[in-house]
């Protein structure tokens, strides 16, 4: 039964996780934007999505070490990895930073819209097998 639940978010899950760790890249590059010869990054979310889903549905990750007979046995979800890619600027700097606050904002705006309609998504998701639940 947790199986099926699992697998009904899985998608969701690996989503929301990945919108969370891009957000933490834009952030850090908005908060270089005055470092001299620092070079802004971001990766492709779809192919990094697609990638971890698949990666999911392996069961790729860490077993746990047990210490005892009775512990029982588990599996921890790999470490997300995924290829943090520079950007080209539109325009260069002087310094050699490549941190564009414009092109930043927009993809901070737009992956926080992203990252709140798979909140909506997830959250309608888990009403329905509820409301599943209780009937």
């Amino acid at each position: 039964m947790i199986d099926r639940l699992d697998a009904a978010l899985r998608f969701q899950q690996e989503a929301l996780s990945l919108r969370n760790q891009r957000q933490s890249v834009i952030a850090s590059n908005i908060a270089h934007a005055d470092t001299p010869g620092y070079k802004a990054r971001d990766f492709d979310f779809s192919s990094t999505l697609a990638q971890s889903v698949e990666r999911g549905h392996r069961n790729e990750g860490m077993s746990l070490s047990t210490t005892s007979v009775r512990h029982l046995p588990a599996q921890a979800p790999g470490r997300e990895e995924f290829d943090l890619a520079y950007r080209i600027p539109l325009q260069s700097s002087v310094d050699g930073n490549t941190v564009e606050m414009d092109a930043e904002r927009v993809a901070f705006a737009d992956n926080a819209v992203h990252f709140e309609s798979g909140l909506t998504v997830m959250n309608s998701k888990i009403k329905t097998m509820l409301a599943a639940i209780q009937q």
